[in-house]
């Protein structure tokens, strides 16, 4: 909606007089609203948005523009654009009906998706991927704001932003490796865990870390140690001699969170993950 207010003056035989002010109000009959489909995000990850187009007026709409900046930010004299669309992923539909005419792409860091119809007294929707790049800042309390916009012609342009916030969860992923992969019959080896965490936030005892494993061929444990120190049955881990069956206690391991930094040049980020090691040694 957009105020304008104008005055008229009349002249006559060198005289001025000024109207009365007139004022007014232009209703914006196409409108957008931009929603994202997850409550978070963190590296790598994807975040689908949907574009709702409404159109309130009699006239349809039949070439409308739609743009978004897929979060763009400025970094010193630099534009950064933390998300990637995911080629192919765009949808549109027009009052719920999936369309095929429309195309999205990709230039200068901006998404735009043209040929885009609004019928009178309705409403078309697009749909699309993107993807977490590593522009993207990732540590405690960051955030991704993006910002879509519609234009019909040379009409003003309807926006409608989102923001979504890094997810605050520890994010752990583990690697198994054992030393030596070849061993004779009674001969020793060394199961070693590396459990890597790549959130912003540490996994402490309330998050339950644990590693289970069923050892095959049954293993002789001589020693169980994490980040070096040793663990005893039964209060550090448990283990079955029959099964093989393994597991740290709950809640035993922690691991800190990653720390990132910013290359002060590119503007890049880069994730040090914080990282446990288990290591399960023993006899075949």
């Amino acid at each position: 909606m957009a105020a304008f207010s104008n005055q008229a003056t009349l002249t006559y035989n060198q005289t001025s007089v000024s109207s009365n002010v007139v004022t007014g109000e232009i209703v914006e009959v196409l409108s957008i609203t931009k929603n994202a489909l997850a409550d978070s995000y963190s590296s790598g990850s994807e975040i689908t948005y949907v574009l709702n187009l409404v159109n309130s007026g009699a006239v349809p709409f039949t070439d409308v523009t739609v743009t978004d900046d897929l979060g763009a930010y400025t970094f010193g004299t630099q534009t950064l654009v933390p998300l990637d669309y995911v080629e192919g992923s765009e949808r549109y539909f027009i009052n719920g009906e999936l369309q095929t005419e429309s195309a999205a792409q990709v230039s200068g860091g901006v998404l735009t998706v043209s040929g885009i119809s609004v019928p009178a007294n309705g409403n078309s929707q697009i749909m699309y991927q993107t993807r977490v790049n590593s522009f993207a800042p990732l540590s405690e309390n960051s955030t991704i704001t993006n910002t879509a916009s519609a234009q019909n012609g040379n009409a003003a342009a309807v926006t409608a932003s989102e923001t979504v916030a890094v997810s605050g969860d520890p994010i752990l992923s583990i690697v198994k490796a054992v030393s030596p992969s070849t061993v004779p019959e009674n001969g020793t080896l060394t199961y070693t865990f590396t459990i890597s965490n790549t959130g912003n936030t540490a996994a402490d005892a309330a998050d339950n870390v644990s590693v289970t494993d069923i050892f095959s061929p049954v293993l002789d444990i001589t020693e169980v140690t994490l980040n070096g120190t040793p663990l005893s049955q039964g209060t550090g881990y448990t283990y079955d001699q029959t099964t093989g069956e393994f597991a740290t206690v709950p809640g035993g391991i922690t691991v800190d969170a990653a720390s990132y930094t910013q290359d002060p040049t590119t503007g890049e980020y880069s994730v040090i993950p914080g990282t446990a090691v288990l290591t399960v040694t023993g006899t075949v």
